[in-house]
């Protein structure tokens, strides 16, 4: 599904413009008429979902998660289950706008008033410039090179493999000449390969006794685990940070909007897609939006392209993020705990610190099935991190050149939005650079290694979320039109995911404070 290259040359209804009293324009111009594109089938629609569960892989499923079960079992996975089912609700309604306008969210947001742009400019760059995932992917490998290492934080190999990480993830998304379409073939393939190797290391290594543990927690809702301020221990802000992580996690679901558009839904399919200034030719955008006339036609393509969505995302992301936490985290319950006594076993408290609980995992793997499975353990690692790192880059490239274009400079012609998000990408990316070289202390870097990033950007990215889910209440609910808005049912779920999301980040903020 190609988006047209060019909004020049339609129909003259182009030219009206969406009547104030159907669609407030607010500090942008005003959207023009068009009718709705026809729907396409479920199947080439694939792609959009699978990119944002490659984002949600790398932290909370590999990392966050896992950690939290090593320390206290399956206590907290009921707020796990609840964040992913949340998350798919969000999402839904960040697609929600696109369909209808083919805007991203955060355009949106800007019609509501101008100032949101540099809040989330600020929201969107400040949490995911921290190279976690880097830096992770660094010290994975590090102790896939080097089996007898114990911590590879902060040592001159690990920062050498954030760096190049880094520039190599950057030089993938230069080198593609339409980068959704880069980035989306690339997630199919490693996701695959990534569920594929997790569904059968599950096999070999998970109890029944783990499945028993997991459905108590589940239903345990409202139990928290034992919370301390030690730099290992399980901190309020890390709970908030796992709860953003259940799932792509931050302004990352805002980046879903953006997806959508280079993929072509509904309304998306006039706006244009992003180019590489190397390898690319480029194609006309849009900066501003359509919108459709409540024809009956319009309205039968609307349902059509609503139930089709919906369907992709629960079949790609929501069913994806599902299944890799949930047998991520059997696993490391498995390999971590008694089967008889349920308690954590002795001789793995020695994985207490930092990223050590990746490399006892890969130890205890080691031992149960063979070194073949340790290294794919590494490798998988390797993979759903980078994955992950190359998913950050791209979506948060796409927003701040979405918001920066649109609020600043749309009527620049030199700084196109395909210009300006190759800026941002290697603006990231040297910033990240010297945040892997210099930004962490050696004595801090061995203490906590990546798991002390992951933490701080994670924290950051739950806050981030109770606040855009106010707004997409506000926007889907008042600002659509009756027969593509928000309805009621749909408005007390995110309702609750304000609360939900709010109710910690306020207790995070307070515990904060009172230290």
């Amino acid at each position: 599904m190609t988006p047209a290259s060019t909004p020049a040359g339609a129909s003259p209804d182009d030219e009206r413009l969406v009547p104030e009293d159907v669609m407030p324009r607010g500090d942008l111009p005003a959207m023009r008429v068009r009718d709705l594109p026809e729907a396409v089938p479920l199947r080439r629609m694939i792609g959009p979902g699978i990119i944002l569960a490659g984002l949600a892989l790398g932290s909370g499923e590999f990392v966050i998660w896992p950690y939290i079960t090593y320390r206290s079992g399956f206590v907290f996975f009921w707020a796990c289950v609840l964040g992913v089912v949340t998350q798919y609700f969000i999402n839904m309604e960040v697609t929600r706008w696109t369909l209808a306008t083919g805007e991203s969210a955060v355009t949106g947001f800007c019609r509501l008033s101008r100032h949101w742009a540099w809040v989330f400019l600020l929201l969107n760059i400040i949490p995911w410039i921290i190279p976690a995932w880097a830096t992770g992917a660094a010290e994975v490998a590090g102790w896939l090179f080097n089996p007898d290492a114990i911590d590879v934080a902060g040592t001159k190999l690990t920062k050498v493999l954030t760096i190049a990480s880094l520039v190599g993830c950057a030089s993938v998304l230069t080198l593609g000449p339409v980068v959704y379409e880069t980035v989306e073939r690339l997630q199919m393939v490693l996701v695959t390969a990534i569920v594929a190797l997790v569904v059968l290391l599950s096999f070999m290594l998970v109890r029944w006794d783990a499945v028993a543990a997991m459905a108590g927690g589940v239903l345990s809702v409202g139990d928290l685990p034992p919370i301390g301020d030690g730099p290992n221990d399980l901190s309020v802000t890390m709970l908030l940070g796992a709860l953003a992580f259940a799932g792509a996690g931050g302004t990352l679901n805002l980046g879903q909007s953006n997806f959508i558009k280079d993929k072509g839904y509904g309304m998306g399919r006039f706006i244009g897609r992003i180019t590489s200034p190397v390898t690319g030719q480029a194609e006309a955008v849009t900066e501003t939006g359509y919108h459709f006339e409540p024809t009956e036609a319009n309205l039968r393509r609307w349902r059509s392209w609503w139930r089709a969505a919906g369907a992709e995302h629960f079949l790609t992301f929501f069913l994806t993020c599902i299944v890799c936490l949930v047998l991520l985290t059997l696993i490391s319950y498995s390999i971590f705990y008694d089967g008889q006594t349920g308690q954590l076993r002795a001789e793995a408290e020695q994985y207490g610190q930092g990223m050590q609980f990746i490399r006892g995992e890969a130890v205890e793997i080691n031992q149960a099935i063979g070194p073949w499975a340790r290294s794919a353990f590494f490798l998988m690692g390797i993979a759903i991190l980078l994955t992950t790192e190359i998913g950050v880059l791209d979506a948060c490239s796409r927003i701040s050149s979405d918001l920066v274009k649109i609020n600043w400079l749309r009527d620049n012609p030199h700084f196109s939005e395909g210009r300006l998000y190759f800026y941002f990408l290697w603006g990231s990316v040297l910033v990240g650079c010297f945040i892997a070289l210099y930004g962490v202390s050696e004595v801090e870097a061995s203490a906590t290694g990546a798991l002390r990033l992951f933490k701080m950007t994670s924290a950051l990215n739950g806050g981030v979320m109770f606040l855009y889910c106010g707004i997409l209440l506000y926007l889907n609910r008042f600002r659509l039109p009756p027969a593509v808005r928000m309805s009621w049912a749909r408005a007390l779920v995110m309702c609750w995911a304000v609360l939900f999301f709010g109710s910690f980040a306020v207790w995070a903020l307070y515990v904060e404070l009172a230290k």
